[in-house]
């Protein structure tokens, strides 16, 4: 599918690779179980990285801010990766940190020169800078290999790295969420001129989404390139910005859980279905992501449907009780008056 599509590319590009995929394949498809264990270790790692991407998404989104720029963000920092590993020799875990505060203030320049455009204007700006960063990737080739692309020397080379950077970025987003700045986002996506009237400033709420949107684009864009050992122009285009999207909108944009969910039924969903369902996958994948989003507005990860189940929930465990949930807690009042009776 579509969604597995950049993963794919970084790795066809190697000759290497190539050369021994088709034995892989025919192994694959007789049940190896050790190339099938190989295959979905492969669509994880994509699975997560995937998630990071639409975390990156969902930051200036959150703020009101539709974005395409963390594909940007994330081919700036894994071709800066490769080069300052493998030209300047700079430790992996040194340079992985590095840019990611490379992704971050490039975050910072986006904002400050496209956040005073509005709502489809900055979209349409945004899908400018992924068109303008593929021909910088094919005109600089001293820095990123040209057409041919760049292998990445820098191996990350572990799950922690990749299951850390969720962790961090969901942490960071959930401790926001539950801040003043998190409530100043929600009002400013809902409506940024009632939101400037209660005193909020949409602009400065944006550019923090702007700036931890590349910060998350770009350890996003580092382990994938790091994944796959190769990164070159088709690696980082405008179909992985639109695959992030659509997974953040069928995992939730309203909670920050969601675009993780989102991801990783984007990217194993087809996996599963290519078994049992052949050429027809993509179909049936298709089909079943447009029944979702139509009875499921919110996505998977709705919080008020969620909350509003725990109230159904405890109502009828309440009637089942005999008791009213509302009064199962006494007032003080009434907890005053049974300690005087006593």
């Amino acid at each position: 599918m579509c969604c597995c599509s950049s993963w794919s590319s970084g790795r066809a590009a190697s000759s290497e690779n190539d050369s021994s995929s088709e034995p892989e394949n025919d192994r694959a498809r007789h049940g190896d179980p050790l190339v099938s264990t190989a295959a979905w270790l492969t669509t994880l790692q994509f699975a997560g990285v995937s998630s990071l991407f639409a975390l990156s998404i969902y930051a200036s989104l959150w703020t009101g801010v539709l974005s395409l720029a963390p594909v940007f963000f994330g081919a700036f920092s894994a071709f800066t990766f490769a080069y300052i590993v493998g030209s300047l020799g700079i430790p992996p875990v040194l340079a992985f940190v590095v840019c990611i505060v490379v992704g971050a203030v490039i975050g910072v320049v986006t904002a400050a020169l496209l956040i005073r455009l509005e709502s489809h204007y900055l979209a349409m700006a945004t899908i400018a800078m992924v068109l303008i960063g593929r021909v910088l990737i094919l005109n600089l080739p001293d820095f990123t290999g040209g057409a041919t692309g760049t292998r990445v020397s820098g191996d990350l080379g572990t799950w922690l790295w990749l299951i850390g950077s969720i962790v961090v970025a969901g942490y960071i987003m959930a401790r926001l969420g539950g801040s003043r700045f998190g409530l100043a986002a929600d009002a400013v996506r809902e409506d940024p001129a009632v939101a400037e009237t209660l005193g909020i400033s949409p602009r400065r709420i944006q550019f923090i989404g702007m700036i931890l949107s590349g910060a998350f684009g770009g350890a996003a864009g580092v382990l994938q390139a790091s994944f796959l050992q190769y990164i070159g122009p088709d690696t980082f285009y405008t179909h992985l910005g639109f695959v992030s999207l659509a997974a953040v909108v069928l995992g939730g944009a309203f909670y920050w859980l969601g675009p993780i969910v989102g991801a990783i039924v984007f990217t194993i969903l087809p996996e599963l279905l290519r078994g049992p369902m052949g050429e027809y996958d993509r179909v049936v994948t298709g089909v079943l992501l447009v029944v979702i989003i139509i009875y499921m507005p919110r996505g998977l990860v709705d919080m008020r449907r969620m909350r509003l189940m725990r109230a159904r929930w405890d109502k009828r465990r309440a009637a089942r009780r005999g008791t009213d949930p509302d009064d199962t807690v006494d007032t003080p009042y009434e907890g005053a008056k049974a300690g005087a009776a006593s």
